[in-house]
């Protein structure tokens, strides 16, 4: 007799269940092109320069332990990281318009949104939506929770560029007062931004029907290797004063200081009007999710960044790293781009490869081709096509290029 008789058991996650079969793969140039993780050029995991240096200084100091921290999070932390995502000048931190909590991450953060709007949020619909395609885990997170998911139009896959008028006509259509998660910077997966116009008809048009936004703030600097222009969506909402809705802000370290196992991120919400009252209940009901399901946030991860965004000398050297990292990836991308359209010929149009940002790009390649990329060429990516450039380095860009080509003129000679 069974205690648990309805229970599945349910495939491996896509991603981890991907790098499963990576690692089992004896082939000796197989490529890892899955997980979103920066590789430097001989495809190491690379611990930035600022991190080595704020990790010594930190345990060195006099007052270092491995104490609780208070329910809220590390609280240096938390104030230099709101002021990275909404800038030192921000009129929201100003006007103390301000709630941050320490989260496990950007997927934490996403998760105490999601349980904070389920229960309180009564600004209209209860819906939220979602880019289509987006990363899967926002899925997951939301429906979960038991919110209602909805999708908006923004990869126009025949075009490889951004559907703006799908974008925009979802938001009009949409219910008053639903909820909208936009990704603030290197859309995941698809790496394809609105341009900063493109970013003001949108923000304009959701303000118009009162949505509330969430901002997905996972890749800031490390898409262009510069914290404010990755920040310009948000930081022009608040800023202008275009949004008059709360707005909240979710906030990772992962990528951009490659602390990807330490689970560093804050949650940010920024309230229209300053309410002493209304910020110090949001702060306490952000303090029982955390209490009921962490405890309290951890400790070494967000002491390693507050380091660095509190000395002003390692703040200098992870904007350089930052530099390093988005430069290097981008290098790449053209390296792959001229090796598909200039050396190989590869049939279609690469430019969207070119002229997309951050960690990923989505190739266009069809799940066949990328399966087949797996088994012939051990070269491994999702199944939606969706590359992280940051696995390629000067040793295997061509072996995916030649290898990309080929599964292309395959499946073309199959149509024939």
């Amino acid at each position: 007799m069974s205690f648990f008789p309805t229970i599945k058991e349910l495939p491996p996650d896509p991603l981890f269940g991907l790098k499963a079969r990576y690692n089992a793969d004896s082939r000796s140039d197989k490529v890892d092109l899955g997980i979103g993780a920066y590789r430097d050029n001989n495809g190491k995991p690379w611990i930035l320069p600022a991190v080595k240096q704020a990790e010594i200084k930190l345990i060195t100091s006099d007052d270092y332990n491995h104490e609780y921290l208070s329910i809220s999070g590390f609280e240096p932390f938390l104030k230099e990281a709101a002021k990275i995502i909404l800038g030192t000048e921000s009129k929201a931190i100003k006007e103390n318009r301000v709630v941050s909590q320490q989260s496990l991450s950007g997927t934490g953060a996403l998760h105490v949104a999601g349980v904070f709007l389920k229960e309180f949020y009564y600004g209209g619909s209860k819906s939220i939506y979602l880019s289509s395609p987006t990363w899967a885990n926002h899925q997951q997170i939301f429906r979960n929770l038991g919110l209602n998911v909805e999708t908006y139009p923004y990869w126009n896959n025949d075009s490889k560029s951004l559907d703006l008028t799908g974008f925009l006509s979802s938001i009009k259509s949409a219910p008053e007062g639903s909820i909208f998660l936009l990704h603030a910077c290197a859309h995941n997966p698809t790496g394809l931004d609105p341009s900063s116009e493109q970013w003001k008809q949108i923000l304009y048009e959701l303000e118009a029907k009162n949505h509330l936004i969430i901002f997905d703030s996972a890749y800031q600097g490390f898409a262009s290797g510069d914290l404010e222009k990755d920040a310009f969506a948000i930081r022009y909402s608040i800023d202008q004063d275009i949004i008059k809705t709360p707005i909240i802000i979710c906030q990772s370290f992962a990528k951009n200081c490659g602390m990807y196992g330490e689970r560093v991120g804050a949650i940010h919400i920024i309230n229209p009007i300053n309410s002493t009252a209304t910020l110090g209940a949001i702060k306490s009901q952000f303090n029982k999710i955390i209490r009921s399901e962490i405890s309290n946030p951890p400790a070494y991860g967000s002491k390693i960044v507050s380091t660095i965004l509190n000395d002003p000398n390692l703040k200098q050297q992870w904007e350089k790293d930052l530099i390093t990292m988005s430069s290097r990836i981008n290098k790449m991308r053209i390296e792959l781009f001229n090796l598909l359209t200039h050396e190989l010929k590869t049939p279609g149009n690469w430019e969207h490869i070119k002229s997309q940002t951050g960690m990923f790009s989505f190739t266009g390649l069809s799940s066949e081709m990328v399966a087949r990329l797996e088994s012939v060429h051990a070269i491994y990516l999702v199944s939606s096509g969706r590359a992280s450039v940051a696995g390629l380095n000067d040793h295997n860009v061509k072996k995916v290029a030649n290898a990309f080509d080929e599964v292309v003129r395959f499946y073309a000679k199959s149509k024939l």
